[in-house]
């Protein structure tokens, strides 16, 4: 099992930039994507963006060009920079692990199996 906990979220207004940080622990010592997911009130939970063990990174076409995931494996941490922020963006942001290296699958929240608790952003217009 990996423990996953995010942070860095906030209250930001339009245009501003934010990055959030998610700590990994427990088993890291095998192959993982680190993917973040959102969920914004009333809505599914949605992909923006995962960094896979492989060295490629995805992004949602909503997040494309403002945000940028990253990641620290010799600290275990995988990032989140947002920039451009606007108020769809609003959300709680959750960090996630799987085993799973392919393109289209990682963007499917049934491929992880480790969930963060998630950090609330909300930007104001």
């Amino acid at each position: 099992q990996v423990r996953l906990v995010e942070s860095g979220g906030g209250l930001v207004q339009a245009g501003d930039s934010l990055k959030l940080s998610c700590a990994a622990s427990g088993r890291t010592d095998t192959r993982l994507t680190l993917g973040w997911f959102r969920r914004a009130p009333g809505k599914e939970r949605e992909f923006v963006g995962a960094a896979s063990w492989t060295g490629n990174t995805y992004y949602s076409d909503s997040v494309k060009g403002r945000f940028t995931i990253s990641r620290d494996n010799a600290k275990k941490f995988l990032y989140l920079e947002m920039n451009d922020l606007k108020p769809e963006d609003t959300a709680v942001y959750y960090c996630a692990a799987t085993g799973v290296a392919i393109g289209q699958v990682v963007r499917a929240a049934r491929a992880y199996s480790d969930w963060g608790q998630g950090t609330q952003v909300t930007v104001s217009s």
